[in-house]
């Protein structure tokens, strides 16, 4: 089976839209036959775990001591099994090049991080390119300023897929079925 890795935010809670749609994200995932990869904790991480478990899916929570030194809390209780790393570099590096594709959903600085240093690690070669969605306005509208900068490729900009529903999404995922 493939693996997916979904990055979003820890912030949302259960029954808001933006872990609701984390949470559909998870079951299209898993019923389309995928595992699904995040990074394990509270937020849309849950959203997706809870979805994915829900339809029967494997959910996979990459862990950190590092985060659990700074804000302590374990793995969401969908988890069903957690690779667990020391530091938040090894969480990152896993979740970033372990996977067949790559959803992001809104977030933060993290969230961020994590989206950038695929799609960075994709445009120099260092990672096979693979579906790439980012779900949302929020990373649209922020990727699009790039876009219209002398700084930016093309080619590069055009690896990105921009989704406006969970199900848009996951059918960019489709082509590495």
């Amino acid at each position: 089976m493939k693996t997916i890795s979904v990055f979003g935010s820890s912030r949302p809670k259960a029954g808001t839209e933006a872990y609701e749609n984390a949470r559909a994200v998870g079951r299209l995932l898993a019923e389309a036959g995928f595992i699904v990869a995040t990074g394990g904790y509270t937020g849309t991480m849950a959203g997706v775990s809870q979805g994915a478990a829900e339809a029967g899916g494997h959910v996979i929570g990459v862990t950190s001591e590092a985060i659990e030194a700074f804000r302590p809390l374990k793995h969401n209780q969908w988890v069903i099994e957690e690779i667990r790393y020391v530091t938040l570099h090894e969480r990152l590096m896993h979740l970033v090049t372990q996977n067949d594709g790559i959803i992001v959903l809104p977030g933060s600085s993290g969230t961020l991080a994590e989206m950038g240093m695929a799609w960075g690690m994709m445009q120099v070669g260092e990672m096979e390119k693979r579906p790439f969605s980012l779900l949302g306005d929020l990373w649209r509208n922020t990727l699009e300023t790039f876009a219209d900068s002398p700084y930016m490729y093309p080619q590069d900009f055009n690896t990105l897929h921009f989704a406006d529903t969970p199900a848009q999404a996951v059918a960019h995922m489709q082509v590495c079925k």
